[in-house]
């Protein structure tokens, strides 16, 4: 057995690496993992403009994904619009008002999706 400096195991002959965030095994460790935000299964389309110097966003809340699905799923929703956009806090925003082409996409990759305000 090996130990670190704040007084952790390091190494274990039984288990190999241990994680130094959760103090498990390199196997078992769950620190690289976040979990799925819950919702009630409906991703909602809206389109705004305010805060945002007029321009108008669509944006797509809701999805039930981790951060690098949500990332990859933005990218594919950016690339159908034929415009740029992000990924802020959980939520998908693409530049202009492409409500209708993100409803289109989200039901043909098998999503509950509605348009959701004005």
């Amino acid at each position: 057995m090996r130990y670190g400096k704040e007084g952790g195991l390091v190494y274990s002959t039984e288990h190999g690496q241990m994680c130094p965030g959760c103090r498990q095994p390199q196997a078992a460790c769950r620190c690289g993992t976040q979990a799925v935000p819950a919702g009630d299964g409906v991703v909602r389309v809206s389109c705004q403009r305010k805060g945002r110097g007029g321009k108008t966003v669509t944006l797509v809340r809701g999805v039930p994904l981790a951060a690098d699905a949500l990332a990859a799923l933005g990218k594919q929703l950016r690339t159908a619009c034929g415009s740029g956009g992000t990924v802020k806090d959980g939520d998908i925003e693409i530049q202009g008002d492409h409500v209708d082409t993100v409803l289109a996409k989200l039901a043909a990759l098998g999503y509950v999706a509605k348009h959701s305000g004005g």
